[in-house]
């Protein structure tokens, strides 16, 4: 929201007090903080104390390199909840320094000090570098007069920004992926992926500059990102009170792993997720007889397939959601079902957390107080996507107990995992939630509660590492329940970027998997559309066919969209101990699977607005072709990289240099997948299926190992317990050696046309 009119003015009906100076600090040892008492006038006597408001500043730190920041009008207001849960490490105390010329608070590597004397100033440093500033009219609190919005108060706060600066994040947002110049509200709608509106709002951001910004509010944050004042980035709520997080780098990933830390990190998940799954898609009609012919048609073309998903219309229409089966279409559920596991197939169903008028639970659900209530008592609806259709509470233990209930049915029929779709359209007025909390902070929450009760029971039925959600809708700590797709968009290539944007912003959000319909949903994609989708999707951490009203099995476009479909389907499977390794580092620190380049190489300029490639893992450059001519230009970072598909499809080089802009085209079977310099491999034995012993007959694949090469590899083995196969691979001169004491049964090293097999554990000497 932007309260100012230029430079020099506010806006008609906005009333500013700015905090201007440092009238005290004191210090709270037991508790770790450190209060600043900040006067909004200069104070020249006693007299001027008097009808003066003063903004209250406290700092703490829950953990090292985080600092928390709380701005206070009128410290009494009231908030109902609900509030992100922000962790931090028990019995961490920061240390707390003040004299006449500061206040310091220190947490490791990070510091805040505020400035006495003189204007507002309050500076946060990480290892004596200045990395961003509270500076004279950055915190704020509003009040309007007239207008609109009279009555409303708001709090802010503006954080500077250096020349050069670039901001990302912001949840899962389609637009330009660098934030500069934009005004986001964080605030989930159901917009599409067209449209400035973000199923996923995340109050959080980092920079280039490496550090992050995490605002603690689930209610709508307003940012204006270097779009009021160009040099700042300026947060707002509405209320008396602010509160937010600067976490510490130096490095994006290092933010990623400070903010994962506080809002939680993404768990493993199933090994079959990673394969393919097909969907019926949303209005095509279908029945037993459609899904087998798809599930028959995709083996008999060699096409490995992990999950069959039901969308929407696996209940009648008008009823969902029922949770029943509609009968004239699937008249043996459970039979189906046992039959697509004999196939060795998962099932996923479509669910959503509003109940329609006809279906027979609403009337259950209205009786009980299961659903979201008017003041006056009465269940709130409204005919927006179904007649007649009620919320689900989640604030009501016995509501999500009896909605759970009824999943709980559907995995003893069979089901496997849930889509659970919505959760964004949730009214802010003329509502009373069961627990009493504030419909403007329970808007972007709803989603949280929404999924996380989905995502436990399926941790309850499965055991954790075996749960998996296709979602929507997310906020601030949704990366605690995986995966997320990108929402509905376009069957084109200009929505296949806007895709791509989408996901490479919720990864700098914290969020460690990612998917998107393979063409697009809306509309039919042209073949030209479906191959070239087919690549990026299957070079996702997940890939799924979807579409709206048309179904995407490759057959339906041209042969050679099965032959693409093929090619890339086995590449995934034999990239599944690479990519289990990349999910390790999802789980463990909060780096994503799918990564920016600017995350990846943060020191290389040269990637800070680059939005049209994207790392998978550490070592894999992928850049998709948004172009039916086959074009692409894709950035490549220093050194020689190598190409993964090294068929000689394009008459391509086998190795490109940087860091320099490249420009290629391709053909439909083909797209730049670039390895790192300096990269040890594992592919796997295996293109038939994700979930096997990855370890077991793995190919190390050596690339560009420099003279003194000496590290480790680790090869998940697949095995329920998180074991891993070592591989110590040295180099030294023109001879590689690699040893494993733990590698499980045969394996094999491959550097440029040399290769060498060993059995079990030993060594293989090759020269190259």
């Amino acid at each position: 929201m932007k309260f100012t009119d230029g430079y020099w003015q506010t806006r008609p009906g906005i009333d500013p007090l700015y905090a201007v100076q440092v009238d005290d600090v004191r210090v709270d040892e037991a508790a770790g903080t450190m209060t600043v008492y900040a006067p909004t006038a200069v104070i020249r006597g006693r007299g001027d104390t008097l009808n003066r408001p003063m903004l209250t500043v406290t700092y703490s730190s829950p953990s090292p390199g985080v600092v928390k920041v709380r701005v206070e009008h009128f410290a009494g207001a009231a908030r109902r909840g609900p509030e992100f849960a922000v962790a931090g490490e028990a019995g961490f105390r920061p240390v707390v320094k003040v004299d006449e010329a500061a206040g310091v608070l220190e947490s490791g590597g990070l510091s805040v000090r505020v400035h006495r004397g003189g204007r507002w100033r309050v500076d946060f440093e990480q290892d004596g570098r200045v990395l961003t500033s509270s500076l004279p009219k950055s915190v704020g609190a509003m009040t309007s007069s007239s207008g609109p919005a009279a009555g409303g108060a708001w709090v802010h706060e503006q954080l500077s920004l250096d020349p050069g600066e670039h901001v990302y994040g912001l949840g899962e947002r389609f637009g330009p992926f660098v934030k500069n110049g934009q005004s986001v509200d964080v605030w989930n709608e159901d917009g599409g992926t067209s449209s400035e509106q973000a199923y996923k709002n995340v109050p959080f951001y980092l920079t280039s500059k490496g550090y992050g910004v995490f605002v603690a509010h689930p209610e709508k944050v307003s940012l204006e990102v270097a779009s009021e004042v160009n040099t700042r980035v300026q947060f707002s709520v509405e209320g008396q009170a602010l509160e937010y997080y600067v976490v510490a780098g130096p490095t994006p990933k290092d933010v990623l792993r400070r903010y994962t830390g506080l809002t939680g990190r993404p768990p493993a998940v199933p090994a079959w997720s990673y394969g393919l799954w097909l969907s019926t898609s949303f209005t095509t009609d279908y029945d037993e007889a459609t899904v087998t012919s798809f599930v028959d048609g995709m083996a008999e073309r060699d096409l490995p397939l992990s999950v069959f998903h039901f969308d929407c219309f696996w209940m009648r229409e008008y009823q969902w959601c029922d949770f029943e089966w509609d009968p004239r279409v699937f008249p043996d559920p459970e039979g189906m079902l046992a039959r697509l596991h004999e196939r060795g197939l998962k099932v996923s169903a479509w669910i959503n957390p509003y109940i329609g008028q006809r279906s027979p639970l609403f009337a259950e659900g209205s009786a009980r107080g299961y659903l979201l209530r008017t003041p006056d008592g009465g269940v709130w609806q409204w005919d927006l996507w179904q007649a007649g259709m009620g919320l689900v509470d989640f604030t009501n233990p016995d509501a999500t107990a009896w909605y759970l209930g009824h999943l709980e049915r559907l995995l003893d029929q069979g089901v496997d995992c849930f889509k659970t779709d919505f959760g964004e359209r949730v009214p802010v007025e003329g509502v009373v939630w069961h627990d009493g909390s504030d419909p403007r902070q329970m808007h972007n929450y709803y989603a949280q509660l929404y999924n996380e009760a989905v995502f436990g029971l399926l941790e309850r039925r499965r055991g954790r590492g075996e749960a998996v959600l296709f979602a929507r809708s997310a906020t601030a700590g949704g990366q605690q329940m995986p995966v997320h797709w990108g929402g509905d968009c376009d069957s084109t290539y200009a929505s296949m970027a806007e895709s791509l944007r989408g996901g490479l912003s919720l990864g700098m959000s914290g969020f460690g998997y990612w998917s998107h319909d393979i063409g697009g949903f809306e509309g039919t994609p042209d073949a030209g559309v479906f191959k070239r989708w087919l690549a990026f999707g299957l070079l996702s951490s997940h890939s799924r066919l979807h579409g709206s009203g048309s179904y995407r099995v490759p057959w339906a476009f041209d042969p050679e969209a099965v032959d693409v479909a093929r090619r890339f389907t086995h590449l995934k499977l034999s990239l599944m101990p690479y990519l289990a390794a990349s999910a390790r580092q999802a789980t463990g620190d909060g780096t994503p699977i799918m990564r920016s380049m600017v995350l990846e190489f943060p020191a290389d300029r040269g990637t800070f607005g680059v939005d049209t490639q994207y790392m998978l893992g550490d070592a894999l450059l992928v850049a998709p072709v948004f172009t039916p001519d086959g074009i692409v230009e894709y950035y490549v970072p220093e050194g020689t990289w190598t190409r993964l598909l090294d068929d000689g499809a394009g008459g391509h080089e086998r190795t490109v240099t940087g860091p320099r802009w490249v420009t290629e085209t391709h053909g439909f079977d083909s797209l730049p997948v670039l390895v790192r310099p300096g990269t040890v491999l594992p592919v796997g034995a295996r293109t038939d299926r994700p979930d096997y012993a990855w370890a077991d007959g793995v190919e190390l694949r050596l690339f560009g190992l420099p003279d003194g090469y000496d590290a480790v590899t680790e090869v998940p083995t697949g095995e329920a317990d998180g074991s891993v196969a070592r591989f110590r691979v040295r180099r030294t001169g023109d001879e590689v050696e690699v040893s494993s004491r733990d590698a499980p049964g045969a394996w094999s090293v491959r550097a440029g046309d040399r290769w060498a097999s060993a059995q079990g554990a030993g060594a293989v000497t090759l020269a190259v």
